[in-house]
């Protein structure tokens, strides 16, 4: 380098560019191919104390590498990138050993495969038919699977220990002319014990409808957030986005709560929630991706799925809300 008296030897080349865009690899071939030093200015910035003085000509400090005992790559780096090189020799002699024709080919099967697998995925999103439901135990859900399938809630039910899990034509559909897509719906019991099922029905699960017991709400409500907090809170559902109805059952009742309170209610609960399980330790808790916004009040509008909230009656048969649910994600 020139200034002070310095005699430059050999050019300064400075390259320089966004991140990732191969400077470093630039300056070993560079290395290689010319013996210039490639100095690494941030690893000179990390070293410290490199300064030797100003460089009137080009006006800029003059870094002395030596006085950092820095010099040319060092070993490990320059081992590694004599392998790429290698390594990359050895392709491009492969390629040229290769007819025109096989190259294209091979580029062209690679692509393919590549639209393929991404088509792949969106039909088996698409077609997906699956749609589950849960919520405790008595709040109806094994009724509204009735209905939905028979269009009749045969007087009530008993709890269920097994999943129910049927496909076929909604009830309300059977008279419609044309093509209808039959729905897979699967009751999953709603005991503590046996939630764990869900596991087996979510990823394939084109939506979930969380049945809310409207009548008998304020003193499960607890329960039932934590439960809901649960599903909205695991890999499958955020990742896939899975949408979730929050159906408010036995609104025909007189003393049932409406929709609007039980959503209150339920972002409040939650709201709680996520405070008291941020507090335990990350070791003790379950839930696999954090609910909300930090720092604001929790509302079901934050969650990275679509979460609704609708009314229905499973013993009376109103149940449109639930079926237009279920049409808006399983197509006919």
């Amino acid at each position: 380098m020139a200034g002070s008296g310095r005699v430059r030897a050999r050019p300064n080349i400075l390259l320089t560019g966004t991140p990732g865009t191969g400077k470093t690899t630039t300056c070993s071939l560079l290395v290689d191919a010319t013996q210039l030093r490639h100095i690494n200015v941030g690893e000179l910035v990390k070293a410290k104390n490199l300064h030797d003085g100003w460089d009137e000509e080009f006006e800029c400090d003059i870094i002395n590498e030596e006085l950092g005992n820095l010099g040319f790559i060092d070993d490990g780096m320059e081992n590694w990138l004599h392998q790429v090189s290698q390594l990359v020799s050895h392709i491009e002699q492969w390629i040229q050993h290769q007819p025109v024709e096989q190259i294209y080919i091979s580029v062209a099967v690679m692509v393919i495969a590549s639209v393929f697998f991404v088509l792949l995925h969106r039909i088996s999103r698409s077609k997906a038919n699956t749609i589950v439901l849960a919520g405790l135990s008595g709040s109806g859900k094994t009724i509204l699977f009735y209905q939905l399938r028979d269009g009749s809630s045969h007087q009530g039910t008993v709890t269920s220990m097994e999943p129910n899990d049927e496909t076929f034509v909604l009830h309300s559909e059977l008279e419609k002319k044309g093509k209808i897509k039959p729905v897979r719906v699967v009751d999953v019991p709603g005991h503590s014990r046996l939630r764990t099922k869900l596991d087996e029905f979510l990823p394939v699960a084109a939506g979930l409808i969380f049945v809310v017991d409207a009548l008998d709400f304020l003193p499960n409500c607890r329960v039932v957030a934590e439960y809901l907090y649960d599903i909205l809170t695991m890999a499958s559902v955020v990742k896939k986005k899975i949408p979730v109805l929050i159906l408010c059952n036995k609104t025909d009742k007189v003393t049932a709560h409406s929709k609007e309170f039980v959503r209150k209610q339920l972002e409040k609960e939650i709201d709680k929630l996520r405070t008291s399980r941020t507090a335990i330790s990350a070791a003790d808790v379950t839930t696999e991706f954090a609910l909300g916004v930090p720092g604001e009040s929790f509302s079901f509008s934050q969650c990275q799925n679509k979460v609704t909230v609708a009314e229905a009656s499973g013993l009376s048969g109103d149940i449109s809300q639930a079926e237009l649910f279920i049409r808006e994600h399983v197509k006919p």
